[in-house]
């Protein structure tokens, strides 16, 4: 497909998330039919919040980048979205939650002992690729967002539906998401449409993008392979008690 145009490029992205995003990964799957144990859960939050509490690091690098006043003001939502205004609020604090309810001590899954060695790596090389790349590569690595609306409301119907140790408390971390990710994915958007003004510019956005897409599917590799099967968690990673 020709990147001659910027409703090309959206078009090449929403392909890019058809195919390759993590709504289509054997893990998601398992968990959105009901098919995981509870400690397969556990493990899956408990790698995910390394996911989360990382995201205003990498938000507050990107800022840190930025020269535009209004833009920079623009982003720094998502900081405050996950980080709160105050002590208690916020998406780190509402994931904690989670944890929590699903059995996890919060001082565990704060210390980030027992995460998989391939979560560290991929969600540092995340926050490394936004300090480093490009700014309109880094912005277009957050289009994820795209398609998170979908996955949200997939995943959360299912497990109310499907595990009875999961209620809508539990997943309360996923109802501001509703909202806050489709709002931030439209910004990207329009930012890098307008800004990726060559095909070779389009490229390097759409390359970004999998490169987003690649390191969210490897995550969901590395909780299959240690919890599902073969069942093989490394050295000093999380073991469920019903492993």
């Amino acid at each position: 497909m020709s990147l001659d145009s910027s409703e090309a490029l959206e078009k090449r992205l929403r392909r890019i998330g058809a195919e390759r995003y993590h709504d289509k990964h054997p893990f998601h799957a398992l968990m959105r039919d009901g098919k995981l144990n509870k400690g397969q859960v556990q493990a899956w939050a408990l790698n995910r919040y390394y996911y989360q509490s990382r995201i205003p690091i990498k938000d507050s690098a990107l800022m840190s980048r930025l020269t535009d006043v209004e833009t920079r003001r623009i982003w720094s939502q998502r900081v405050l979205d996950h980080d709160g205004s105050h002590e208690g609020q916020g998406g780190i604090r509402k994931w904690l939650h989670l944890c929590e309810r699903l059995g996890l001590d919060r001082d565990f899954v704060v210390s980030e002992e027992g995460i998989l060695p391939v979560t560290r790596f991929a969600v540092d090389a995340y926050v490394n690729f936004v300090r480093e790349r490009p700014l309109l590569e880094a912005i277009a690595s957050s289009l994820t967002e795209m398609f998170a609306p979908a996955i949200i409301s997939e995943r959360t119907s299912s497990m109310l539906a499907r595990y009875d140790f999961v209620d809508e408390d539990t997943l309360s971390y996923f109802k501001d998401r509703l909202t806050q990710a489709p709002r931030d994915a439209d910004f990207a958007l329009d930012y890098v449409k307008r800004n990726a003004t060559t095909p070779d510019l389009r490229e390097s956005v759409c390359k970004a993008l999998l490169f987003k897409t690649d390191l969210l599917w490897a995550q969901l590799d590395a909780l299959h392979l240690a919890y599902v099967d073969p069942k093989m968690p490394p050295p000093g990673a999380f073991v469920p008690r019903d492993a």
